[in-house]
């Protein structure tokens, strides 16, 4: 469970006058580009000692010398001829690849941020965390993949792991300093996504432009098609699991249309503690990097008076099937949402190709996890390399199944 002592602590050993020293994995990315924001927002507060991100060399380049960083990396290779370029005359180190990445992780920084989209940021993450270095996780597919590993590992090194994500982060901040074991049932809320109030058929037919237009939020178009099918509340029904130590059965998910409240906490008491932002993913940003200090993040807290009402409904799993499948998951454990996970991303990557239909990325998903159950294949990973085994297994049956 995320451990609010050893965020104390932590923060109790870094001198108050220094700045933060940040890292930021996916800097190009829209949490990457939240976080300059709140970091311009706020000036002498932050340090960026090193960025990194996938392909766009000339954009981390331009992110880069915005930030003032020290060092830049791009996992793509083939993005190191622009990187170099943007950085020319600047001094600011450039290096590619994979571990280049996790060097940009690994630099001397008080927090890095985790937003690598997918599977991808789970090794540079893991590296992070094995090193002691607090960790903002805006990267859910970490604990998706390998949570018992990942925690396991900052619980033995110190790691402080702040939840960057908007649910989580509320959860976080609605949890307090409150006794875990008086929590009765711990609730994400998800908005509904582009296709609440469409039919079964309708969704079925939905197009790559209608999945990516989401009423409320802005993200990567990955991101945004599993807010489209729910996914990304079962994700992160996962993620919770694993950062706040609850079993499947006190885990839940409403649909809050509204997207003001993000997370609710009911106590053995009775009492019902929310988690309430405007939908601006600067919110949970700013209270990361400065945690325990409060920054203005340049979002105005919801006008209540002014919304009217807050409305909530429960998640319908027959026209949302892959909210079920990542339920199923969790409740499975082992490596099933390991292979969720990766069979998930390449459905949603065929799905932006227009290769397949909205309603078959949770048939692929499911065809897939079914199939490596039969053959025996999702032992529980117990360290990030079998995490990684049993990903690229679930890749490689995915695909088949594609094909």
């Amino acid at each position: 469970m995320v451990s609010r002592a050893a965020v104390s602590r932590a923060v109790a050993a870094r001198p108050a006058a220094r700045p933060r020293r940040l890292a930021i994995l996916g800097a190009t990315g829209s949490i990457g580009r939240s976080c300059a924001r709140v970091i311009g927002a706020a000036p002498g507060r932050f340090v960026v000692v090193s960025v990194a991100s996938g392909r766009d060399g000339a954009a981390l380049g331009r992110l880069a010398l915005e930030l003032g960083a020290q060092f830049a990396a791009i996992a793509d290779p083939a993005g190191y001829d622009d990187l170099k370029a943007a950085l020319a005359g600047s001094g600011v180190e450039a290096a590619a690849g994979a571990e280049a990445v996790r060097e940009a992780a690994l630099r001397e920084a008080d927090l890095v941020v985790s937003a690598i989209v997918g599977a991808a940021g789970l090794e540079p993450t893991f590296a992070a965390v094995a090193a002691g270095r607090a960790v903002a996780l805006a990267n859910k597919e970490t604990l998706v993949c390998a949570g018992g590993a990942v925690m396991r590992t900052a619980k033995r090194s110190g790691t402080v792991l702040l939840p960057m994500d908007s649910e989580h982060n509320a959860l976080f901040q609605a949890l307090g300093a409150r006794d875990p074991d008086s929590i009765e049932m711990m609730t994400i809320t998800a908005s509904g996504g582009p296709f609440r109030e469409w039919s079964a058929e309708r969704i079925a037919r939905a197009t790559r432009e209608e999945a990516l237009a989401h009423p409320n939020w802005v993200m990567g178009p990955k991101v945004t098609v599993d807010s489209a099918g729910l996914m990304n509340k079962g994700l992160e029904l996962i993620e919770a699991h694993f950062l706040f130590g609850l079993p499947p059965e006190r885990l839940d998910v409403v649909v809050h249309p509204q997207s003001i409240v993000h997370g609710l906490i009911a106590f053995s008491d009775g009492s019902l503690i929310a988690g309430m932002a405007s939908p601006d993913m600067r919110t949970p940003i700013a209270h990361c990097l400065a945690y325990p200090d409060r920054i203005a993040s340049g979002v105005r807290p919801p006008d209540l008076a002014a919304l009217g009402r807050l409305t909530f409904e429960r998640a319908d799993l027959a026209r949302f099937p892959a909210l079920g499948l990542a339920i199923d998951a969790l409740k499975a454990g082992g490596g099933a949402p390991t292979a969720l996970n990766a069979a998930n991303e390449v459905a949603v990557a065929a799905f932006l190709d227009r290769r397949i239909g909205f309603s078959e990325i949770a048939r692929l998903v499911s065809r897939t996890i079914s199939a490596m159950q039969a053959g025996g294949e999702l032992p529980a990973p117990m360290d990030v390399a079998q995490a990684l085994a049993i990903h690229h297994i679930a890749v490689d049956r995915a695909k088949g199944l594609l094909a």
